[in-house]
């Protein structure tokens, strides 16, 4: 290979790895905390199409050890607006309610003295909620993941390593909604939840992350402090954003490289 080949072979590979790892996209100021998106904490299934959404057990606690060992500290997002302002504070959130996040996420957070926010489906079994989407996903796929009973979830939140928030009833989509349908599942998945586990709810995740004006204000009528979405990055205004916050997406399809990227600036690539 000529010199000029090696060149531009090189100046190719450079450019890939740019445009996978956008490295030259500014730091965002760790006074501004980091919300961490996960749904699983389990292996890869052969030809999955929900792989993204699982994070391995050694993945999640090669992650959990990076941020201890840099001086990141762990709270729940209910505790988000005391802590405004104080460096490196991060936020575990998991999505749907997976049986996996007791099975194997519990015993991690509890080895490393963290603490996690589960925005919990109340209808959780036997609902294939990504066919609300996308009817064409009627695998099964998520169906078939085992999901938390309410014993599990009680033994959670007495550990004092969890909380709980609400990701609706069923899953909806709430732009597919009308107003009344919206209302009852945004709100009566808080005041379900409550009663239920006797515990406060005051946090909201948008399914699929999928919102519009009005489902905003309609959490916000509900009674919720905090709403996370699915906007990859950093807010950097909590009181301003709080029902709009963004979240740093990690992917189970990504090592530490990914990770340590997405952490100091909120994305990866350069078109996320």
């Amino acid at each position: 290979m000529t010199f000029t080949a090696v060149t531009v072979v090189v100046v190719l590979l450079l450019a890939a790895f740019s445009f996978r790892y956008a490295w030259w996209r500014p730091a965002v100021h760790d006074r501004h905390p980091r919300i961490l998106m996960y749904h699983m904490i389990r292996q890869r299934l052969p030809g999955g199409r929900f792989n993204k959404l699982r994070v391995a057990p050694d993945r999640f606690e090669q992650q959990l050890r990076h941020l201890t060992e840099n001086g990141w500290h762990f709270a729940f997002l209910s505790e988000l607006a005391d802590l405004a302002g104080t460096p490196k504070t991060v936020v575990l959130t998991f999505d749907d309610g997976y049986r996996d996040n007791y099975t194997a996420a519990h015993p991690l957070l509890a080895k490393y003295g963290a603490k996690a926010t589960l925005f919990l489906v109340v209808d959780r079994f036997d609902r294939d909620w990504s066919t609300t989407k996308k009817a064409h996903h009627d695998s099964g796929e998520l169906m078939r993941e085992e999901k938390l009973s309410d014993a599990e979830l009680r033994t959670m939140l007495d550990s004092g390593l969890w909380e709980l928030g609400a990701h609706t009833l069923t899953h909806a989509l709430l732009t597919d909604l009308s107003d009344s349908e919206r209302r009852h599942e945004v709100a009566d998945a808080k005041t379900d939840i409550e009663a239920h586990f006797d515990t406060e709810v005051n946090a909201f995740a948008y399914p699929f992350g999928i919102y519009t004006d009005e489902d905003v204000a309609t959490v916000d009528q509900a009674g919720y402090r905090f709403a996370v979405t699915t906007d990859a990055g950093i807010s950097t205004d909590i009181e301003v954003e709080a029902l709009r916050l963004k979240r740093v997406k990690i992917s189970g399809k990504e090592g530490r490289l990914g990770f340590v990227t997405r952490l100091r600036t909120g994305r990866r690539g350069l078109m996320e």
